[in-house]
């Protein structure tokens, strides 16, 4: 286990994570074993597996209120998040 792991809001959960190509992207699910929320993501086929797997996991913690109470940008009306 690496220092990254070890410091993870997801450290010691079990989480399933799900790559499937379609055409040129990829679709990856992560999945919290312990309370089956799901989350996806999807990259261009070129991304390498572990940003893949690093942003699908942050994108959980996110759900599952575990990555903390930074506020969000851009809190103005509407969906999403403006980058």
């Amino acid at each position: 286990m690496s220092e990254a792991d070890r410091t993870s809001p997801l450290a010691g959960r079990e989480v399933l994570i799900e790559f499937i190509e379609i055409g040129t992207s990829v679709r990856v699910a992560a999945v919290d074993a312990a309370t089956g929320e799901e989350v996806v993501i999807q990259a261009a086929r070129t991304t390498p597996r572990g940003e893949m797997e690093r942003v699908a996991l942050a994108k959980l913690a996110r759900k599952l209120g575990l990555a903390g109470n930074e506020k969000r940008p851009g809190t103005g009306p509407g969906r999403g998040i403006k980058v």
